[in-house]
């Protein structure tokens, strides 16, 4: 498997998506040449990825002995944009695995919601916080990746 993932151009086939979320644009977001700045992009899909985890219902916190991490997270930034508005960030789920499952967004402004103006991706692992490697998904969180399919090997949305 090679170090790095490329970032996809377009959503990848049986990906399906599993949350939006919209946040305000803040005027913090932009940055000296008055757009949005690139790392914020990654903190609308941390964002949006820790509440679709939250509607799990399961918890997760530092003090737990398991949790998500991203192992990859990398973004395609095709349109800049601007203070005031919206993003929507659409979270899409691939095929979810022992310990993992990746996800693909798409980022939007709430006013313009077919016009897509950054694509990324990210690798969502379950690691044991004490050896930081990765363990399998614990029942409650097996049970809502993978639904009624019953094993990782058939698991898709």
């Amino acid at each position: 498997m090679p170090d790095t993932i490329p970032i996809p151009l377009s959503r990848p086939e049986g990906f399906q998506l599993v949350h939006t979320e919209v946040m305000p644009i803040r005027w913090g977001d932009m940055d000296a040449m008055l757009h949005v700045n690139n790392t914020v992009y990654f903190r609308y899909m941390e964002q949006a990825r820790i509440s679709w985890i939250d509607s799990w219902g399961v918890g997760h916190t530092a003090e737990q002995s398991e949790g998500p991490v991203s192992a990859t997270a990398g973004c395609r930034f095709k349109r800049p944009r601007k203070y005031p508005g919206s993003v929507e960030v659409r979270v899409f789920a691939g095929r979810v695995g022992r310990s993992s499952v990746p996800t693909y967004y798409e980022m939007r402004r709430a006013d313009d919601p077919q016009t897509v103006y950054a694509t990324g991706e990210a690798l969502f692992v379950w690691i044991s916080n004490e050896t930081g490697r990765p363990v399998s998904f614990p029942g409650p969180v097996r049970e809502r990746l993978w639904g009624n399919q019953g094993s990782a090997a058939h698991a898709t949305w």
